[in-house]
C-alpha cells in the first residue's frame, strides 16, 4: 500500500499546530500585539527587516544608515520583554523545524550517501 506524502505532511502541519512550541509562540505573539508599544516596536522591527531582504534581492547596496537604523530597531526589541520572549520562542520552533528537516531529508541523504558518519 502506497504511503500519501500529503496526507503525512498534513498530519505533520497539524501536530505543528498542536505543538507546545508553536502554543507558546502564539501566546506571546498575543501579548505582543496586545501592548501597544510592544506592538510598535515589533512592527518596525519586521518593517526594517523586510526593507533589508528587499535591498538584498534586488541587489541594492546597504549603506550605513541602513545598518544602524537595523542596530538600533534590534536594541529596542532586545529592551521589550514581549518581543525578546516571543524571539526566544520563535528560535525553539526554528530549532524544531530543523530538526524535522533533517528527519525528512535522511532518505535523500542515505540515497546519495551525504551523511555516513549517522
Amino acid at each position: 500500500m502506497a504511503v500519501n506524502v500529503y496526507d503525512q505532511a498534513n498530519a505533520l502541519e497539524n501536530a505543528l499546530r498542536n505543538s507546545d512550541e508553536f502554543q507558546n509562540m502564539k501566546d506571546l505573539y498575543g501579548k505582543v500585539n496586545s501592548n501597544p508599544e510592544s506592538k510598535q516596536l515589533f512592527e518596525e522591527f519586521r518593517e526594517v527587516q523586510m526593507d533589508l531582504q528587499q535591498k538584498q534581492m534586488q541587489g541594492e547596496e546597504i549603506n550605513e544608515e541602513d545598518v544602524q537604523k537595523a542596530q538600533k530597531s534590534a536594541e529596542d526589541i532586545e529592551k521589550d520583554e514581549n518581543i525578546k520572549s516571543l524571539m526566544e520562542a520563535e528560535q525553539k520552533m526554528s530549532e524544531l523545524i530543523q530538526d524535522l528537516n533533517r528527519v525528512i531529508m535522511k532518505p535523500i541523504e542515505e540515497l546519495y550517501g551525504l551523511n555516513n558518519q549517522n
